[in-house]
């Protein structure tokens, strides 16, 4: 009878809150790579230490331009890994190509501008949702997870419902920026539209300048998050503490 008392109030949180991802985006160790115009350090093999290391998912985002990762690491990445594999990016014909090819886990669409330097807004899902409806579909018809980048506004994600995605990922650069300053109120918008997002039946990842510093207090406030990708500020603080250590702190930001 002790056991069973303890045991199913388990079962019962793990349906309410599902254990938050880690995924590691792996773009900067790329840029490291190219650096150089070598194989050093080598792409696949620091993406299968991320794995070991405890990481729940490797992510990628293919620029045009491939100044980090690769198409063709995108290849050859699907067969080694064992975690999910998320790959990131503006769904133009060429990258779609990729996608339905490689048939990740998941797919997150971002609104990218071919040169834009980082992810920095999310889509206006009623200005594309012609075009978000027909990429959806097409991704969706392969078994292929979907994600659409948002930012907070209800509107927006209620209508990211409409048009047929899965989960939406949540732009946490405000977050960030905000959260130095007053995380009670950097976090509310973001509460208010994970609720959204869960009402209208969406599950939800987030990412983009979460650190070890306000990871914690972004899960704590939101802990059903699928999944947080963490790629710039996961590698910037492997360089002090070594990529085992890191990845192990910033597993424990979402314990």
């Amino acid at each position: 009878m002790f056991v069973a008392v303890l045991v199913k109030p388990a079962q019962k949180w793990g349906k309410i809150f599902n254990m938050t991802k880690l995924s590691v985006n792996i773009n900067k160790i790329a840029l490291l790579r190219n650096a150089r115009g070598a194989n050093y350090p080598n792409v696949s093999e620091m993406a299968l230490l991320c794995e070991k290391y405890g990481a729940e998912g490797i992510t990628v985002h293919p620029r045009p331009d491939e100044r980090h990762i690769r198409y063709k690491d995108v290849m050859d990445l699907k067969p080694l890994l064992s975690t999910e594999f998320n790959i990131e990016g503006y769904p133009s014909e060429k990258f779609m190509d990729l996608v339905l090819k490689v048939k990740p886990h998941q797919v997150t669409l971002v609104p990218d501008a071919p040169d834009a330097l980082t992810s920095n807004a999310g889509w206006d899902c009623f200005k594309h949702a012609a075009f978000l409806t027909e990429v959806l579909e097409a991704f969706c018809s392969k078994g292929i997870r979907t994600s659409l980048f948002v930012d907070t506004d209800s509107k927006q994600i209620e209508q990211a419902a409409k048009l047929g995605a899965d989960r939406v990922e949540l732009y946490t650069g405000p977050y960030a920026e905000r959260f130095v300053k007053n995380p009670e109120s950097a976090i509310k918008p973001y509460v208010h539209a994970a609720a959204t997002a869960r009402k209208n039946g969406l599950s939800i990842n987030a990412g983009h300048d979460l650190n070890l510093h306000n990871l914690h207090f972004f899960q704590r406030n939101i802990p059903y998050v699928e999944e947080v990708s963490i790629g710039h500020a996961l590698v910037v603080d492997a360089l002090l503490m070594g990529l085992e250590n890191s990845i192990q702190s910033y597993k424990n930001c979402i314990k």
